[in-house]
């Protein structure tokens, strides 16, 4: 290798793994295991959640469920309620899921090639890539959010990582700096150096162990790799949560499988201006007295920001006999315990904090 490109691609490998040895991560929980199955977990848990929100979270799933086939065997009530407040919900559907699949295609077991571990619900080539390094130690490259922006410094691409243009750029830079071997410490050393040094705001470059061969640093562009989305505005969405309550019980509805909150229970909802009194009157034949409104919770998705207004009544008369499924009454404490999704968890706490007062 003769050329400046040539060096730095092959300084870059040996100077991650280096770094990583000396003052990457080494004490996190699921780095202490070779079992795929744990390894799977921490890979679906950290995508778009921080490392110290994981952690409880994924001590109390792999104690709940061990194995793949724990899991798989369970009910999905139980895998969603252990989520909850977790966010991104498809996350653990996927997981169910594919628990499921490798039970009956795998013998309960997690497959060993990309093509098989791609195929399984809720995994892509970048998961995949670092369940098969860190698990059974094959070569594949990683490109995760935190990787994205170290590599887009380091190699100077310019230009939004989710337009597929410049992700085909990114990827082919993931696979040319892939090391033969060392790939376990590479890989954890690169998603070290994005979560702890290559910041995306006030990095700090002088304790990257590539800093002199990162091209965003040589030219003073750090703070503009890699492009930023392009912004716009999110819409604004209202909807109103019917909070009936009876004899000391709330009532949940459970969601539709797929969507928002997808297969967890929530408190009905209606349109942000309808008669509550009416609404319940003609969905359930109840009789209803309302109570003074909650605070409105304001919640944010990827594409719209929801304003939810919590209506609470107190149910005067419900029909005998009417039990729809999908309809349960829980005490407070329990409901806090089931599979909810953290706004309907921020009303059951804003009941509990007015009875106190009361």
């Amino acid at each position: 290798m003769n050329t400046r490109a040539d060096k730095s691609i092959a300084e870059f490998a040996p100077a991650m793994i280096a770094w990583q040895k000396k003052h990457g991560r080494h004490d996190l929980p699921w780095q202490q295991t070779r079992d795929p199955y744990a390894v799977w977990l921490s890979e679906i848990m950290l995508q778009q959640t921080q490392v110290t929100a994981v952690i409880p979270y994924y001590k109390r799933f792999l104690e709940r469920f061990p194995t793949i086939a724990t899991l798989a065997s369970a009910p999905a009530d139980d895998v969603l309620a252990l989520w909850s407040g977790l966010g991104y919900y498809s996350r653990a559907r996927n997981l169910h899921r594919a628990a499921q699949v490798m039970v009956a295609g795998h013998g309960g077991k997690f497959p060993q090639t990309m093509d098989e571990v791609t195929a399984l619900p809720g995994i892509g080539r970048s998961t995949a890539a670092a369940i098969l390094v860190f698990a059974f130690g094959k070569r594949g490259a990683i490109l995760d959010g935190n990787v994205k922006r170290v590599l887009a410094r380091v190699r100077g691409i310019a230009g939004y990582p989710g337009d597929s243009a410049v992700a085909a750029q990114l990827w082919e830079q993931a696979e040319l700096l892939l090391p033969k071997t060392g790939l376990r410490a590479y890989t954890q050393g690169l998603m070290d150096l994005g979560a702890t040094v290559c910041a995306r705001r006030n990095p700090r470059c002088t304790e990257c162990p590539v800093q002199t061969l990162c091209i965003a640093q040589k030219n003073g562009r750090t703070a503009e790799l890699p492009t930023r989305k392009p912004r716009k505005v999110l819409p604004q969405r209202r909807t109103q949560m019917l909070v009936l309550q009876r004899a000391g019980e709330v009532m949940l509805e459970k969601r539709p499988p797929s969507g928002i909150w997808g297969g967890l229970w929530c408190f009905p909802e209606t349109d942000a201006d309808a008669d509550a009194v009416a609404v319940c009157a003609q969905r359930y034949g109840a009789r209803v007295e309302l109570r003074e409104a909650l605070p409105v919770i304001a919640h944010g998705f990827t594409h719209y920001h929801l304003d939810i207004l919590p209506q609470p009544a107190l149910v005067k008369a419900w029909p005998p006999g009417v039990s729809e499924p999908g309809l349960i009454w829980l005490s407070v404490e329990e409901a806090v315990g089931a599979a909810i999704p953290t706004p309907v968890r921020d009303i059951l706490e804003q009941l509990v904090a007015r009875s106190r007062k009361s």
